[in-house]
């Protein structure tokens, strides 16, 4: 059976992790502006405070774990107060750069790895919408075992370094938000799948996505009326379900076309569409450009420079 959560990471396509160890000691506070890729880390000794900008500031102990998927602006701060240094994110940053905050001498008061990676999908927006802008995970060793295994093979240029970086970045995103807390999310994926009935709505969608499913159809593999399945799929996930539905048909043709190998006509019957042409319209409508247009322009991207 089809697993939405897996699905939609396989699509977002993460790559390009960067690593770094982060210390602190004595009073300091850091803020960083608003970074746009998913960022994380891992504390790993003492505490220290976080606050998220549209969050409550929380406080940060050994184990814990903090997924942000497009990593608004955030303070990062010792427990006792102190004047705020303002920084910019530096992607190009070495990895193998260990930070200090604060005092400089004497042992670390807390540590912890930080990272940040990329999603290599233009469709990427779409689904982090449907995201938590904050997951904050307590007492999952794994995950804290993953950012240490990230970290190490970053760091050492190694033969299939980002093929073990890929997948460990694959492997992370699924534990950390199969794990996160779904009760108390926002709208959007983790909450629907938190949902037994809506789940199996979404597993009939990604499942089956070349049927010509409707409201009634899908409502009745949730086990309930039209009317109670409109409302409560879309109050968990924040969008209609027909509406979620072309936004997953349009992700996996996107992925198709830049594939290769399919024709169009190939390519609409997968994502359930009648005809080439009816497809055609439906892409260029939600895309902004024809999908062979998409398409020439997806293999012209992938040509090696001579």
């Amino acid at each position: 059976m089809s697993d939405p959560l897996t699905d939609v990471i396989q699509l977002l396509r993460p790559r390009a992790v960067f690593s770094k160890g982060i210390t602190g000691a004595g009073r300091w506070s850091v803020r960083f502006s608003e970074f746009g890729k998913p960022g994380f880390c891992a504390v790993t000794e003492g505490q220290c405070r976080l606050a998220v900008e549209g969050e409550d500031p929380i406080t940060l102990q050994t184990g814990d774990f903090v997924l942000l998927p497009a990593t608004p602006a955030f303070t990062m701060s010792s427990l006792e107060p102190a004047p705020t240094l303002q920084l910019t994110p530096n992607a190009s940053r070495q990895p193998s750069q260990e930070i200090r905050y604060g005092r400089k001498d004497g042992p670390p008061e807390v540590r912890q790895i930080g990272g940040w990676f990329e999603f290599d999908a233009p469709d990427a927006d779409l689904f982090v919408s449907l995201l938590p802008r904050m997951i904050h995970i307590r007492g999952i060793d794994r995950l804290t075992q993953l950012v240490h295994m990230l970290g190490n093979e970053a760091r050492h240029n190694e033969v299939g370094r980002d093929l073990i970086l890929e997948k460990l970045v694959e492997i992370l995103l699924i534990e950390a938000l199969r794990v996160a807390p779904s009760a108390d999310v926002p709208p959007g994926l983790l909450r629907g799948l938190a949902d037994e009935r809506i789940a199996a709505a979404l597993r009939t969608m990604h499942g089956e996505i070349d049927k010509g499913w409707t409201v009634g159809d899908l409502a009745r593999t949730a086990g309930m009326s039209r009317s109670t399945f409109f409302e409560r799929f879309t109050r968990r996930m924040g969008t209609r379900p027909m509406e979620y539905l072309l936004v997953w048909r349009m992700a996996t043709a996107r992925n198709l076309l830049r594939s290769g190998g399919l024709t169009l006509d190939e390519v609409a019957e997968r994502v359930g569409y009648g005809s080439a042409s009816t497809f055609s319209t439906a892409f260029s409508r939600h895309v902004g450009i024809p999908p062979g247009r998409f398409m020439r322009a997806a293999r012209t991207l992938a040509e090696p420079e001579t």
